[in-house]
């Protein structure tokens, strides 16, 4: 195939996964404008319309579709194989892509992440950090970061973190005013933070075990919603209400006296973090080194 060709496809791939020339662009390290006049020119050796383009979105045509379907796999299976060959080298090198949530990044990565960029110098690491449940395969990403109880069976799945717990937060000031709740029932007299999820169509429910053993959630309101934990953490650093987060996050400042904690006997422990991927993937050598520096171990 002559090279024309395969970067011609190799751009039209990459605009038809990202559904965004801009973001395409991007990665291919090109102009926008570049990339587009790219395709241009393989959608008129082929005759036939590849790409629909409007001010906002970008979608295959029924011959874009098919040729994503057809060409994707085998490019993908030629980009594993070429990753491969990095095993023959000396040290792994390549780029490894995770997706994840702000926790994972603060519990797992970051006390990680130095030693290992230190270790492996011809090795980066691209963190994505979304609420959302993405398709990694989809999205190109090497591996994502879910509790345990959360992963499809498809996927292998490596432990990278302790059980953990949510905690409900206030700043002491906050408390000046309103009355300690005894009981999760009692959060309704209360502001609370919430977290909106991507993935839910609404906001996170505040969960919650009984001296019992009975496990529930409740939908709490309050003035303040935000897109992650760390900013509810803030929110409620700042007195806007009682926040729902992972204890890790909220330690250093219940440590310190910022924070005051509430209800932590109703509130259980969580499976730890795990760093899924899919088991038919051909790993490279830096990935490899990447699960196995952070990987959990007691």
């Amino acid at each position: 195939m002559p090279r024309d060709h395969i970067n011609e496809i190799t751009a039209f791939l990459t605009v038809a996964r990202e559904r965004s020339f801009t973001r395409a662009a991007a990665e291919l390290g090109v102009t926008p404008s570049a990339l587009s006049h790219t395709v241009k020119g393989l959608e008129e050796k082929l005759g036939l319309r590849l790409l629909s383009r409007t001010t906002r979105n970008v979608a295959t045509t029924n011959a874009g579709e098919r040729l994503l379907q057809r060409m994707g796999p085998l490019f993908e299976q030629v980009s594993a194989e070429l990753d491969s060959i990095t095993a023959l080298r000396d040290k792994p090198a390549g780029t490894i892509r995770i997706t994840c949530v702000d926790v994972a990044i603060e519990l797992v990565f970051r006390p990680k992440l130095a030693e290992f960029l230190r270790r492996y110098p011809d090795i980066s690491v691209e963190i994505s950090m979304d609420y959302a449940f993405v398709d990694i395969v989809a999205e190109r990403f090497d591996g994502g970061v879910r509790i345990g109880e959360s992963i499809e069976r498809d996927m292998v799945a490596t432990r990278i973190g302790p059980d953990w717990r949510f905690c409900v937060i206030g700043a002491p000031a906050y408390f000046e005013h309103r009355p300690v709740p005894d009981t999760p029932q009692e959060l309704g007299g209360h502001n609370c933070i919430n977290m909106r999820m991507a993935t839910a169509g609404g906001n996170l429910r505040w969960e919650f075990r009984s001296p019992e053993g009975e496990d529930f959630a409740l939908r709490v309101f309050g003035q303040a919603t935000f897109s992650n934990a760390m900013l509810v953490l803030q929110g409620a650093l700042d007195g806007l209400g009682l926040g729902y987060v992972p204890y890790v996050l909220a330690k250093p400042y219940l440590d310190d006296g910022r924070l005051m904690e509430v209800l932590s006997e109703w509130c259980p422990e969580y499976e730890g973090y795990h760093l899924y991927y899919p088991s038919r993937k051909l790993h490279s050598p830096a990935f490899a080194a990447f699960v196995e520096a952070v990987r959990y171990r007691h």
